[in-house]
């Protein structure tokens, strides 16, 4: 049980952390168009962009995949920004059906971007001599996705109150967001390591 709550919290702290505070923007980018009513929606999509990282976890550990780190860095807040952009040019638009459309498998795509990311880190977490790497990846993929759970909650209650309280319309919220963030990434895009080759 221990080694599961030890996996589990580097989860939560990898999604948490206010130093690396990537993953909160892509899910705040991720979660802005949405209200409660859509949480079927919104858990879908979590999910989706959680076994995405997972899946690039595992082919990283495995030895299946290897991509530079500064090439990952870069596309990182790429995801962050298509998504935001996505969102500012859909903004009040009727398209965001129930079914399965293209938004899913982007997110499941950029979390295979976001593992990608985690992937060097979490190796030398589990080192060498771990046997069995995938049940602590499995634990590790839990706690991402409570704390994913969190933030996503957090965004929706601030949207929520945006909306009932100072009467912002849900278009003009998804619009302000998705320009505040667009604001935030570009500079992590231009301050990129990609540029100092």
């Amino acid at each position: 049980m221990s080694q599961f709550w030890i996996y589990f919290q580097i989860g939560l702290k990898h999604v948490l952390d206010i130093n690396a505070y990537d993953h909160v923007l892509f899910l705040i980018a991720l979660t802005v168009p949405y209200l409660f009513k859509d949480w079927k929606r919104i858990f879908l999509l979590v999910s989706l962009f959680t076994i995405g990282h997972t899946l690039a976890l595992i082919l990283s550990v495995y030895g299946i995949i290897a991509i530079k780190v500064n090439i990952v860095e870069f596309l990182i807040p790429i995801t962050i920004l298509v998504t935001a952009l996505y969102h500012l040019f859909t903004a009040g638009k009727t398209s965001k059906n129930d079914g399965i459309n293209l938004v899913f498998f982007i997110t499941l795509f950029f979390g295979i971007i976001h593992g990608l990311g985690f992937s060097n880190y979490f190796k030398t977490i589990l080192g060498g001599s771990a046997t069995s790497k995938l049940l602590p990846l499995g634990e590790f993929a839990l706690g991402i996705e409570a704390a994913q759970l969190v933030v996503v909650f957090v965004v929706l209650v601030i949207s929520y109150i945006v909306q009932t309280v100072f009467r912002f319309s849900k278009r003009d919220w998804a619009l302000v967001m998705s320009a505040f963030i667009i604001g935030v990434v570009i500079p992590m895009i231009i301050e990129s390591p990609i540029w100092n080759r």
